[in-house]
């Protein structure tokens, strides 16, 4: 039975990179893993095994160290453009270029005044801990015509202590969870947003302002619904993005509901006024959504595991 090549794609994935910008004592740090897809002509190379179209992806790899020296790295999005447009461009058998990014955050440590003078400093500007908040995320593709930015974060951990109820949902024989009207909300948040800039005579965003103006409102929004489900309080994150973001079309979140539950101390004598929990972190609840810009046509994948 004769077969068909379908989809195709090759790269270099998980290219860690980190770069150093020395602004005399001060230094910053962009710390990023890379993985980059490259689509086009490509047949010859699975039916016959002929390299004559293929980019190896060593040199992917390269370009990508080149690129930290060459051009710095501004943001992960941008970082992300400038390797996009180089694959595509340079490359007559290359049609599309995909490059996703995550970007792992660096703060400075803060010394003792003391420590900072024994080394003959008043403030050390070259030590940092890593950040343990979230990883940010950005995926980047281009065909040669129009541009796709998805940016967005995976692993924030927040949580609400009160102003959440959940109640007068469904119930049938297998029923047994109580209904709660002060109960923590707590979650790991997993989101996405899709830019509307798509073309180079778009005026670009400010990549990294935008990325913390959308986590700011993300968090108010979180922390300011009085919440009667985490699906409205999703609803809420992502409708402050949009009304707030005129830069971003599209969000979508996955958001786990890590429950926790009251502990029974009546068996002790004690009474559990709210205050004592058992953090369960599996099995759990599972609640995703996408929320768009009125008018527009979803882009982000349903399922954002590989995104």
């Amino acid at each position: 039975m004769p077969t068909i090549l379908g989809q195709n794609q090759y790269g270099k994935a998980e290219n860690r990179v980190v770069k150093i910008t020395r602004d005399g004592d001060t230094h910053h740090i962009k710390d990023l893993n890379v993985s980059i897809a490259l689509s086009g002509e490509m047949s010859d190379v699975h039916l016959s095994g002929s390299n004559a179209n293929v980019l190896p992806t060593d040199t992917t790899k390269n370009t990508v160290y080149a690129f930290a020296k060459e051009y710095g790295i501004e943001s992960a999005e941008q970082f992300g453009i400038h390797l996009a447009r180089h694959f595509v461009t340079s490359q007559p058998a290359i049609h599309q270029a995909r490059i996703r990014i995550e970007e792992y955050a660096w703060e400075r440590i803060e010394t003792s005044e003391a420590n900072s003078k024994f080394i003959g400093s008043d403030e050390v500007k070259h030590s940092f801990v890593r950040q343990g908040q979230e990883t940010r995320v950005s995926q980047i593709t281009y065909d040669g015509r129009e541009w796709e930015v998805v940016s967005g974060l995976k692993d924030l951990v927040v949580m609400n202590s009160t102003n959440s109820e959940f109640w007068g949902y469904v119930k049938d024989k297998y029923t047994t969870l109580q209904e709660a009207y002060d109960r923590i909300l707590a979650t790991q948040v997993s989101g996405r947003w899709r830019f509307n800039w798509t073309d180079d005579e778009q005026k670009m965003p400010n990549w990294e302002r935008s990325y913390e103006q959308v986590k700011k409102h993300m968090l108010q929004a979180f922390a300011e619904t009085y919440s009667l489900s985490l699906q409205q309080t999703l609803y809420q994150m992502g409708s402050r993005i949009i009304n707030n973001r005129s830069e971003i079309d599209e969000v979508r979140f996955s958001l786990p509901n890590k429950h926790h539950f009251l502990v029974d101390l009546e068996p002790f004598g004690l009474k559990n006024d709210n205050e004592v929990y058992f953090a369960a972190d599996r099995p759990y609840g599972l609640i995703e959504a996408t929320i768009l810009r009125d008018g527009v046509e979803p882009r982000i994948p349903v399922d954002m595991t590989n995104l």
